[in-house]
């Protein structure tokens, strides 16, 4: 991969990449579609990380389906995939990791320690190996992103990290690939994440600009069913990830709950029109 990305740069073309975990959807193949508006040649990396995963999370038994999305990335005409093993990424002695200070301390990473050293450690060795000009990712791993771009630009990566909107179901959940864990009526339930987000919405467009009035919206709904328990609904400042008493500035009310088994993560931002 580093020899044919050195080859793509001598001869002046723009590299893009569209790093996953793979069991790839909708919202991947958005990512696909920008990068080859911004790059001549676009590389998707397929690697579930072990690095990001805690000891009890889902690692194991994370959806894995290599020919589907190989067959989805044709579909796309993705120039490169690439698909490398445990072994290659993380060989016998590995021991250096990427840690971004003060970004990973709010929201997923109070709840997942070390989750965010992990991501940082595998981007940092996909930007080293691909060596890609513009790099896409998802907003709705939200933190992830501000944390990807502190790094890039901090060591001077020379990375234009990019960030893309949420995708949608046609019911309002957010395309992820943990979706597939949800029984039928834990999907239902998982529908009150987009309730909780547009009650805050529209009490924004409402005047309200408490912080803590805003949160009890959205827990005033998440809290409606039983089977939906909530890990953090936060009101924070949408650069730092700093909490927030007043929104007087653009701000990020992100949302995370399990139901079940499945862990969800989604996220809007609020600004003044």
């Amino acid at each position: 991969m580093q020899e044919v990305s050195e080859t793509l740069r001598r001869q002046g073309r723009r590299v893009g990449l569209v790093p996953t975990m793979g069991y790839l959807h909708e919202g991947h193949l958005s990512l696909v579609r920008k990068a080859k508006e911004m790059a001549d040649v676009v590389v998707v990396s397929i690697f579930v990380n072990p690095t990001q995963f805690g000891p009890k999370e889902d690692f194991g038994r994370y959806p894995r389906d290599f020919e589907r999305d190989k067959a989805l990335l044709a579909q796309e005409s993705t120039d490169i995939t690439f698909f490398p093993e445990v072994s290659e990424m993380y060989p016998e002695g590995y021991s250096t990791y990427v840690e971004v200070r003060g970004l990973g301390d709010h929201l997923c990473g109070l709840q997942r320690e070390g989750h965010f050293v992990g991501v940082a450690t595998v981007v940092a060795k996909l930007f080293n190996i691909v060596r890609p000009h513009v790099a896409i990712f998802g907003e709705k791993d939200y933190q992830q992103l501000k944390i990807i771009e502190r790094m890039a630009r901090d060591l001077n990566m020379g990375v234009d990290v990019v960030g893309f909107p949420i995708v949608r179901e046609p019911d309002g959940l957010a395309m992820s690939s943990r979706n597939v864990y949800l029984s039928a009526d834990e999907r239902a339930s998982a529908l009150l994440i987009q309730k909780a987000i547009k009650r805050v919405e529209e009490a924004f467009r409402g005047g309200e600009r408490k912080a803590a009035t805003l949160s009890e919206e959205a827990r005033s709904v998440l809290g409606s069913h039983e089977g939906v328990a909530v890990e953090y609904v936060a009101l924070c400042d949408a650069e730092t990830l700093d909490d927030l008493q007043e929104i007087d500035k653009r701000a990020l009310m992100a949302v995370a709950v399990r139901i079940g088994k499945t862990r969800l993560i989604d996220n809007t931002t609020l600004t003044e029109s």
